[in-house]
């Protein structure tokens, strides 16, 4: 909404210097935004200048006039949260504080410190003020873990809830947290496998989830096949919702199972890409993988975590190793690099490989 204002009319020539001065004097509504033409300069202010002031104008900028105007409202720059907590936190309790958080949909999940317990209601409050999109802050309460790769997770601020839905390079997923696995931090990693994705493929996702490899494949390809395996009946449920949500039916085919089973009885011999994103297990799938890919052979995708004591060629020499005794062979390896950080000296490392 535009407001009224005085203002000092300056030659833009004569701009930078008239908004240096003006700030000295404190007459400046830095509330309000600075307007420009071609040939003036119109600088808003809170006052109309003092006898003395008006003085010091007159003798500084012999040009200037002082008019009022219509001025729009800057926009207020977002606190950050460390700001919002600087009056309630002591700065050695500020220092803990953790200096990122996943957010998925409109839900913040954060790690609070153990020297940070006591605060994690005020904690979750200032990233509520912090972050006007998010509606439920939720705090991890312990690692990821279990069959589903599910973490516990407490409310500690806003609506109680972990559904929701999550928007990620023009798809959206219903996801919910307590139920089915999601990191928002392996976007890159799902529009960088499907932007490799060749028209007229069929691709066997072993590890689903919730489908955002699946659906961004089926999404950004006209032609495709995709099958869509997940041993979480929760996981399957959304990826079926994800499919009509992105209108991607007749292209993701979500099953339900272990992937090896699967592909032993279903789906041997017949991918061209293979997706293994299951880090902390996917060395014990790399033959059903290879079952999986056509005679010819195909692309596998592999994830696999690494600790501070290995290396990606130590990646390399174990995925190689168990492609070797399937029966098949690395051609090459296409691609390799650390995802992230998953905990401390821990990482998530991705091979693509090419197998003949």
């Amino acid at each position: 909404m535009p407001k009224k204002s005085p203002c000092l009319k300056i030659p833009k020539i004569q701009g930078e210097k008239a908004i240096i001065f003006s700030n000295k004097l404190s007459i400046i509504d830095k509330e309000l935004e600075i307007q420009r033409n071609k040939d003036y300069i119109y600088i808003p202010l809170n006052r109309q200048p003092s006898k003395k002031e008006a003085e010091a104008l007159k003798e500084n900028f012999p040009e200037h006039e002082i008019l009022v105007k219509n001025f729009r409202e800057r926009k207020k720059k977002a606190k950050t949260l460390e700001e919002i907590l600087e009056d309630k936190l002591s700065p050695h309790l500020l220092a803990s504080l953790p200096k990122s958080m996943d957010i998925v949909g409109d839900i913040a999940i954060i790690e609070i410190p153990p020297e940070l317990e006591k605060y994690k209601e005020t904690i979750g409050e200032a990233v509520l003020e912090a972050n006007k999109n998010v509606s439920t802050v939720l705090a991890k309460a312990s690692a990821v873990s279990g069959t589903y790769r599910l973490r516990e997770l407490i409310l500690i601020a806003g609506e109680p809830k972990t559904e929701t839905i999550h928007k990620e390079y023009g798809c959206q997923y219903h996801v919910d947290l307590a139920k089915a696995y999601f990191s928002p931090r392996l976007s890159y990693e799902h529009h960088r496998v499907a932007s490799q994705v060749k028209e007229g493929e069929t691709i066997i996702d072993m590890f689903a989830g919730v489908g955002p490899f699946a659906v961004l494949i089926a999404k950004t390809h006209k032609k495709v096949k995709v099958y869509a395996i997940d041993v979480n009946p929760h996981a399957i449920e959304l990826l079926k919702k994800n499919v009509r949500l992105n209108r991607v039916e007749g292209k993701v085919h979500p099953i339900l199972g272990d992937a090896e089973k699967i592909v032993e009885e279903k789906l041997c011999g017949i991918a061209d890409r293979v997706i293994m994103n299951l880090p902390e297990k996917a060395l014990e799938y790399v033959g059903a993988a290879c079952k999986a890919l056509k005679p010819v052979g195909g692309v596998i995708h592999f994830y696999s975590f690494v600790d501070a004591s290995q290396s990606l060629e130590k990646v390399k020499s174990s995925f190689i190793e168990e492609v070797n005794s399937s029966g098949r062979k690395v051609e090459k390896i296409l691609f390799s690099r650390f995802v992230r950080a998953t905990a401390p000296y821990e990482w998530q490392a991705v091979l693509d490989a090419k197998i003949s």
